[in-house]
């Protein structure tokens, strides 16, 4: 039976009458069971297969590069190409405010970010339908696999920081100590994408509506973030005519788990006051979201082979 509780006795086996005992006499007997009940998250069990979550990721990472012409340039590419386009319509034509910064530079900051996680997100939610001939067969704790496609987009969003970088010394914005802060604020990105990816995965498993509603939701998503427009507080809905509008969207914004994270991450990078109560309210977001993604993904996973 394919379970996700292992543990190991230490009663020897006994041998029939007769017979030599031998050295499989001495060794422990594995039982796996399934669990019952909500259990823990299950981190300790990921940990122990680390190498297995390793391989994973590697080959998401070959497999989206395979027979590619750009290669690991489409990290930089598609970023690149989404702030061309925001940059002719909103900026120029629809004049959306930036501060100081050049709006290339402004959308670029927060479109890094938003990319990667909503990538994440993506290859984690479809991962463990994917894997049906996987899971089906061998025993592993399934947290490894969208815990793996989530974690290969690292791979490009330090290939796609890069474009960043070349940006900061085309406008001549240097980075102050505050940047060294931005790897707390990956480390809560990639929690947010494997949190939200995992219930998605979870979820999609039993309902596959959510496969196709979902990434509607992310392009959605991005609209709902501070990604290609400032902080409500900062910008032009300050003088909105709408009293309730302007003061409803702030809050529904806040309440978006990688509202303060992309907000904070811009400011590492390109200056200006840190937000530091966006990003508190963001990383408890982000923590609840992934203990209940867990334990919800802990709770099913033992049907998966059978739905799958």
């Amino acid at each position: 039976m394919i379970g996700t509780n292992i543990h190991s006795t230490r009663e020897a086996r006994r041998p029939g009458p007769g017979k030599d005992p031998g050295p499989a006499a001495d060794l422990p007997e594995t039982v796996i069971e399934p669990d019952a009940g909500w259990t823990g998250l299950g981190l300790g069990e990921v940990w122990k297969h680390r190498e297995l979550l390793l391989v994973l990721t590697w080959r998401d990472i070959k497999a989206r590069y395979k027979q590619t012409l750009l290669g690991a340039g489409w990290a930089v590419f598609q970023p690149a190409l989404v702030m061309v386009v925001f940059t002719v319509f909103l900026a120029r034509m629809g004049g959306v405010p930036a501060g100081d910064l050049p709006y290339p530079l402004f959308v670029y900051a927060g479109l890094l970010p938003w990319t990667f996680f909503s990538n994440a997100v993506l290859s984690a939610g479809n991962s463990v339908v994917s894997s049906e001939n996987l899971i089906t067969k061998v025993y592993f704790p399934r947290l490894v696999i969208p815990f793996a496609s989530a974690g290969a987009g690292l791979i490009d969003f330090g290939i796609a920081l890069g474009g960043l970088v070349l940006l900061m010394a085309f406008y001549g914005i240097a980075p102050g100590w505050p940047i060294l802060l931005a790897p707390l604020v990956v480390l809560l990105l990639t929690l947010a994408a494997v949190g939200i990816g995992t219930l998605v995965a979870a979820l999609g498993v039993k309902y596959r509506d959510f496969r196709q509603v979902f990434p509607f939701l992310v392009q959605v998503g991005m609209f709902a973030t501070p990604v290609i427009y400032m902080q409500p507080q900062q910008a032009a809905l300050e003088r909105s005519t709408l009293p309730a509008v302007a003061g409803a969207v702030p809050l529904v914004l806040a309440l978006n788990p990688v509202n303060g994270l992309i907000g904070f991450f811009r400011a590492c990078f390109l200056g200006g006051p840190l937000p530091w109560a966006d990003l508190a309210v963001s990383a408890g977001i982000v923590a609840g979201l992934f203990v209940v993604a867990c334990l919800y993904f802990r709770r099913v996973e033992s049907s998966f082979a059978d739905i799958i």
